[in-house]
């Protein structure tokens, strides 16, 4: 087989905040749960921060946080340590694998996008900051709904996750794609933009329906437009500092951008 880098071959989606959960938002009282059964106080913000990296690597970073390591050195008389990360992660697995089914609904558009770059002839990859027991859980309620990625590359599958491209790399490989040019990675986080730019392809970063609005869609809808656009102007502020080549609200906006990112296929230019 061969391959041809004037066109686009492949789409490669993040999961929550990008096909399902609009706001990003199981995980999230998950890791506020998970701390205060240790005695420590996050906010919802804090858990936000780090959004996209797998979520051992996800605890470590709250748990180094000045704030929560003052306060575990104080409750627990040492410091917070990589022990201390496995002891949480192996509680937050099926804390957060308890809830994940209720955040499971697909974000407005996107079965129907997916359809048409099927149609198109492209093929669908996916990568994501679950781990595989997580994704076990989600895998068949998205696909009841009409959703089967060509591929999944969980967080823990690979010696490293995101930002570094091997998840990316890994799905290369899944779906028969190359070069990273003729492909473009659709995420809501920094970290997941990252993915994709260390990998090489295109990046696309959904501003409103992920991780950097933070609010499910109901609250974002009952906003007011000025409102909105703060928030919207916010979050693509941050991805596009990530690297994403553009950004729009929701992957229901992805279809003008894939035509323009083919045509600058078409006049030569690669990422």
């Amino acid at each position: 087989m061969t391959s041809s880098a004037s066109s686009l071959r492949a789409v490669v989606f993040d999961w929550a905040g990008t096909i399902i959960d609009f706001g990003s938002c199981a995980p999230m009282g998950a890791f506020v749960k998970l701390f205060s059964q240790f005695d420590i106080a996050i906010t919802i913000e804090d858990a936000r921060g780090p959004m996209g990296v797998a979520k051992w690597d996800h605890i470590k970073a709250l748990g180094s946080l000045p704030h929560v390591a003052a306060q575990w050195a104080e409750r627990h008389g040492k410091p917070f340590s990589d022990a201390d990360v496995d002891r949480l992660y192996e509680i937050f697995t099926p804390m957060n694998a308890a809830i994940v089914a209720d955040f499971a609904d697909f974000i407005p558009g996107a079965v129907e996008v997916v359809d048409t770059l099927r149609a198109r002839g492209l093929r669908i990859g996916s990568t994501t900051g679950y781990n595989r027991p997580i994704m076990d859980i989600v895998t068949p309620i998205a696909a009841a709904g009409g959703y089967v990625p060509d591929n999944l590359v969980c967080a823990g599958d690979l010696a490293a996750g995101r930002p570094s491209p091997l998840m990316m790399y890994r799905t290369f490989a899944d779906l028969g794609v190359w070069p990273p040019s003729t492909v473009v990675k659709v995420d809501d986080t920094g970290v997941g933009i990252e993915e994709g730019v260390n990998a090489g392809t295109w990046t696309v970063g959904l501003a409103v329906s992920g991780n950097a609005v933070g609010l499910p869609l109901a609250d974002w809808q009952a906003l007011d437009p000025g409102r909105q656009q703060e928030l919207r102007a916010a979050a693509t502020a941050r991805l596009k500092a990530s690297g994403a080549h553009y950004v729009v609200d929701s992957v229901a906006d992805l279809l003008p951008v894939l035509d323009a990112i083919e045509a600058r296929l078409g006049q030569g230019l690669s990422p």
